[in-house]
């Protein structure tokens, strides 16, 4: 049966990269669909293959990483849908969102199950047939809630989460379960309006714009390397619960986008920054 794969290959630049690895695709008769590479200023390499065939994906790896210099980081993917956990608190907007491009087949994702540590949007998961798991924080420590996440995760053993507007801040040993495969989405007023209410406090200040922010989860709260962002216009006619709507319709779409990036491997992080191909 004729497969899809798609090859992520990055490190040092070197001549004949790309000669290498189509020639060796090329022998081992394979039909390259797209490729995409970048060099950054500082002679690093990235580059994204997508091809299809019939192989043993973990021979031609084998073979690539013979041919190839020392220091190149290579992954082969099958193209195929990325299993997710979802996490949710109480807002419902890019849950929704999700829900219903995953019931349209839009998402490029299988959602195995959605946590919150609120029972509010069990009512809309269960419309969509998906696992809901309400893992209450009360009266539990941080790591004693994170734990029994953890336990929950063991059953899905998914290949990503995401954080939609889950309002949570999770712990350096929780993100070290999942690196560079938590994505978060928020505000893009942060860090300059937290805490509650930011759209207030938005429209108090006077903002011109608003918009939103899709980025990886790292050990640093909210500076893990940006996937996307959008913004849109504001002026004084504006209210508070209208920058909230075109805010929240803002951070649905980002989302969106930044999901069907990294669920199609066009996202590398390199220096907490994202290169994407």
């Amino acid at each position: 049966m004729t497969q899809r794969h798609i090859l992520l290959m990055d490190g040092p630049d070197h001549k004949g990269l790309i000669y290498k690895v189509t020639r060796i695709l090329f022998e081992n008769n394979q039909n390259i669909i797209r490729n995409d590479e970048y060099v950054s200023p500082s002679k690093y390499f990235f580059m994204r293959t997508e091809f299809e065939g019939e192989t043993d994906a973990s021979e031609l790896l084998t073979v690539l990483q013979k041919e190839l210099p020392a220091g190149i980081n290579l992954r082969l993917n099958p193209k195929k849908k990325k299993d997710i956990v979802l996490f949710v608190t109480k807002e419902h907007h890019c849950l929704g969102e999700l829900l219903i491009r995953y019931a349209f087949d839009e998402l490029d994702a299988n959602i195995q199950a959605v946590i919150s540590n609120y029972n509010t949007l069990q009512p809309l998961v269960s419309k969509f047939g998906i696992p809901f798991h309400y893992i209450s924080h009360e009266n539990k420590s941080r790591e004693e809630h994170e734990e029994s996440i953890l336990r929950t995760l063991d059953v899905y053993r998914p290949e990503y989460l995401v954080l939609a507007k889950y309002m949570r801040i999770i712990t350096a040993d929780f993100v070290n379960h999942y690196p560079d495969r938590i994505i978060n989405i928020h505000h893009s007023f942060l860090p300059a309006f937290i805490g509650a209410n930011p759209y207030k406090q938005a429209y108090e200040r006077g903002v011109k714009i608003i918009g939103a922010t899709a980025h990886f989860v790292n050990n640093d709260l909210d500076e893990g390397p940006i996937i996307a962002q959008d913004i849109k216009p504001v002026d004084h006619r504006h209210t508070a619960l209208d920058m909230s709507t075109l805010g929240k319709d803002t951070e649905k779409a980002v989302l969106s986008k930044a999901l069907k990036l990294v669920f199609n491997d066009r996202v590398f992080i390199h220096n907490n920054r994202t290169i994407i191909l």
